[in-house]
C-alpha cells in the first residue's frame, strides 16, 4: 500500500480513511520524518486517535470527496500529491463529486494512489465500478495478486498517472 511513498525528497502523501491506523504507521516509516502527511478520517474518534498518535500528521477530519478543497486549505494546490493511499469502503466512491476524480484532481502527473480492497469483494457491482473508475480517471491501473497474509485477503489497486480532470 505504501510502496508508492518516494524514498527521497520531501513528498506530499495523503492518506484517506486511516481508521485505526495501520496504513499511517506504515507511511511514518517510510516518510522517516521528510515531507507532509495529510489524513482525511471522517470518524471523529479515529481522527483523535491519529492526531494523538502522529502528532506530525495534519488530520482534517470532514468527507474525503472534498479533498481538492481540503488540500487547498492547508496550502496544497491541484496537481500537486504525490500519493495518495486509500483504504475507504466501496460507499465513500458513491458520492459527488466522485471521489476517484477528486484523487486525479489532487496528484500530480506522475502521482500514484493505491486503494485496498477484499478479494471476496472484488466481483461485487460496487467493486467492478471502483476499478471502472479508475481505469476512467487513470493511464495505468494495476491489481496486486491476493495478500493472503492480509485477514481477510486483500489486494491492491495502484493508479498511476491521472488523466487531466474539468476544473472543479
Amino acid at each position: 500500500m505504501v510502496a508508492g511513498v518516494p524514498e527521497r525528497g520531501e513528498p506530499v502523501v495523503v492518506e484517506l480513511g486511516a481508521g485505526t491506523g495501520a496504513f499511517t504507521s506504515a507511511i511514518q516509516r517510510r516518510l522517516a520524518g521528510r515531507g507532509r502527511h495529510v489524513v482525511v478520517e471522517l470518524n471523529d474518534r479515529f481522527a483523535a486517535g491519529i492526531a494523538r498518535a502522529y502528532p506530525s500528521v495534519e488530520v482534517i477530519r470532514d468527507d474525503a470527496v472534498r479533498l481538492p478543497r481540503l488540500l487547498a486549505g492547508l496550502g496544497i494546490g491541484p496537481g500537486t500529491v504525490d500519493v495518495v493511499v486509500s483504504g475507504l469502503p466501496w460507499i465513500a466512491y458513491a458520492g459527488q463529486p466522485p471521489l476517484v476524480e477528486s484523487v486525479a484532481r489532487v496528484l500530480s502527473p506522475a502521482g500514484v494512489y493505491t486503494q485496498f480492497a477484499y478479494t471476496w469483494t472484488r466481483w461485487a457491482p460496487p467493486a467492478r465500478r471502483l476499478v471502472e473508475g479508475l481505469r476512467g480517471a487513470f493511464e495505468e491501473v494495476v491489481t496486486s495478486t491476493t495478500v493472503w497474509r492480509n485477514l481477510p485477503p486483500a489486494v491492491v489497486h495502484l493508479a498511476r498517472r491521472p488523466h487531466p480532470q474539468p476544473p472543479a
